[in-house]
């Protein structure tokens, strides 16, 4: 491996982006490309599929083999809201391999007694979520109900461009969620990217199917392409 390409993988590491390290299995000859360039790349296919499973691997492209040295952000998940559902999606998140932390301002709810081993912090979003840096490894999902908790968080999923954002409630509710979101600058195609009501649609109805449904939807976010509309039916939906 070249020292510049090294030097570009620890500094990708470093700043939480993906890049791929192709090498062409017959010369040799090895050439990088970041996460977000892979558009215009000629294995563009190949490169999106093993960026969403996160393994190298080795594909053929017109007559030839590649060997693609992928290096992914560990996956984060951020949950707004110390509730039932979180609690029931910490151990479930941690089995799936995924390192998660709970905010939540009311202290009555973000309590180590009810969250062991979870990062807890007993903060406002806007004050908890700019030293996390959320990214496009990152998922986000609202649980509170209170636009006082909830908006600045979604404020900060959507410019931060994470890979999934959802949020539970009502399509009443997540109406009213869209004209606060549409007031603060942000238009239909960035809005749509919110799932909600949240979940997958699994007829879920207590806290932890309703938890099952939404780490569901988030590793279907993060290893496949999306199988239905973003608003769509999914679990959750009779929320107030």
């Amino acid at each position: 491996m070249r020292l510049e390409h090294l030097q570009e993988l620890n500094k990708a590491r470093a700043e939480r982006r993906a890049v791929v390290l192709i090498t062409d299995v017959a010369d040799g000859s090895q050439r990088l490309v970041r996460g977000e360039n892979i558009a215009g790349d000629a294995l563009s296919e190949q490169l999106d599929a093993a960026l969403r499973a996160g393994k190298s691997a080795t594909v053929e492209h017109e007559g030839k083999s590649y060997f693609l040295t992928v290096q992914v952000p560990p996956v984060r998940i951020i949950v707004i809201g110390a509730v039932h559902i979180s609690q029931a999606m910490a151990p479930m998140a941690k089995l799936a391999g995924f390192d998660m932390t709970i905010i939540d301002p009311r202290t009555a709810f973000a309590t180590p007694d009810r969250f062991p081993d979870v990062k807890l912090l007993a903060e406002w979003p806007d004050v908890a979520l700019p030293p996390l840096k959320p990214d496009r490894y990152t998922a986000m999902a609202f649980f509170t109900h209170d636009p006082k908790i909830d908006d600045p968080g979604l404020i900060q999923a959507l410019h931060a461009e994470c890979f999934y954002i959802g949020a539970l409630g009502s399509r009443k509710t997540h109406a009213k969620r869209v004209e606060r979101m549409k007031a603060a600058g942000f238009n239909d195609e960035q809005l749509s990217r919110i799932r909600a009501p949240i979940g997958l649609d699994i007829g879920s109805v207590t806290p932890s199917e309703i938890a099952v449904s939404v780490l569901g939807e988030i590793i279907l976010a993060l290893r496949k392409k999306p199988l239905r509309a973003p608003n769509a039916a999914p679990a959750g939906s009779k929320a107030a």
